[in-house]
């Protein structure tokens, strides 16, 4: 839809990207973003629920785990609902505000995710490198401050690129590209130059990524090189069985999120821009559930001990 000015044409909602016109995909698409939304959505609703009711788990590592789930069903829950609706009704419609509003949580929950698990391997670099001073150094007061500067500067930063955008004229036309707004597809939208505003969201993506991607690997670095001095092979094992996967998930976070938000206008294939949102949205909130709570034997026993719980109430109150 567009809105007629004085002497432009002003869009006031843009047109998601249509996966197919046959009905039988259509219910396969919605199936699958449907499937996808509800174990992410059990996953970490289940790992919040056993931090927060098990005693033992109130610690700083736990609680970052904690945190990380909430912003994994906050960040799933900005593009996949969406596109589960414009599978089964095939409204591809959205307001203007809207898809700011798309970009703006997605950048932070984005953002704020990278953040925490940057902070994440601070505090196993601690644990691991200096056990002793753990709990001196990772006080209650410092995580809360860690975590609430996640929050608050990812909020800040997704504010900056929605600014970048926000006040850009759109006259048409209005298709976007891909399953949900994000900030290449936009700019391409604009009716303007728009090289000053991608050439500062690509400056922040490179800053930022390389504070993040540095902090990670300092970390690991200092993490493996104690690991190599424990006697214990299983202990190393241990340590690295731990280590790598969220090594994996982070890297492919990061780079399919810079390539999602990073491409220049000219692009790559849509094809492959599709697969890079859809690996960018979906990975991380359904990796990080079973890479830090089922390889977790402190977990894994929180969640035997609280499902024993509710099996034995349920049959108690049967057999009343």
């Amino acid at each position: 839809m567009k809105q007629e000015g004085s002497n432009t044409t002003t869009v006031t909602e843009f047109l998601l990207l249509e996966l197919s016109d046959q009905f039988e995909l259509q219910m396969l698409y919605f199936v699958l973003f449907l499937l996808i939304y509800l174990i992410a959505l059990t996953g970490n609703l289940l790992l919040i629920m056993i931090v927060a009711v098990d005693r033992h788990l109130h610690t700083p590592m736990y609680l970052f785990l904690a945190n990380l789930s909430i912003l994994d069903i906050f960040f799933i829950s900005v593009t996949i609902p969406k596109s589960i609706n414009v599978s089964l009704t095939q409204i591809r419609s959205i307001s203007f505000s809207g898809c700011m509003s798309q970009i703006f949580w997605g950048v932070n929950f984005a953002s704020a995710e990278l953040a925490l698990l940057t902070v994440m391997a601070y505090d196993r670099y601690i644990a691991i490198c200096f056990p002793l001073q753990y709990h001196v150094i990772m006080n209650k007061m410092k995580c809360a401050g860690m975590i609430a500067g996640c929050w608050i500067s990812s909020t800040i930063y997704a504010m900056l690129h929605a600014m970048n955008i926000i006040f850009l004229p759109f006259c048409g036309p209005n298709n976007v590209d891909q399953l949900f707004c994000d900030i290449p597809q936009i700019l391409k939208l604009a009716c303007a130059d728009t090289f000053g505003n991608e050439t500062a969201v690509f400056a922040c993506g490179i800053v930022f990524g390389l504070i993040f991607c540095s902090s990670i690997i300092v970390s690991y670095a200092h993490i493996f090189s104690a690991v190599q001095k424990i006697p214990s092979s299983h202990s190393r094992y241990k340590v690295f069985s731990t280590c790598l996967p969220h090594l994996i998930v982070f890297s492919l976070f990061l780079f399919t999120g810079m390539f999602t938000h990073m491409k220049r206008s000219s692009g790559s294939s849509i094809s492959k821009e599709l697969l890079a949102a859809l690996l960018y949205s979906v990975v991380s909130p359904i990796a990080n559930p079973v890479i830090y709570s089922l390889r977790n034997k402190e977990i894994r026993k929180a969640l035997e001990k609280f499902m024993n719980k509710v099996i034995f109430n349920q049959h108690v109150l049967t057999t009343k």
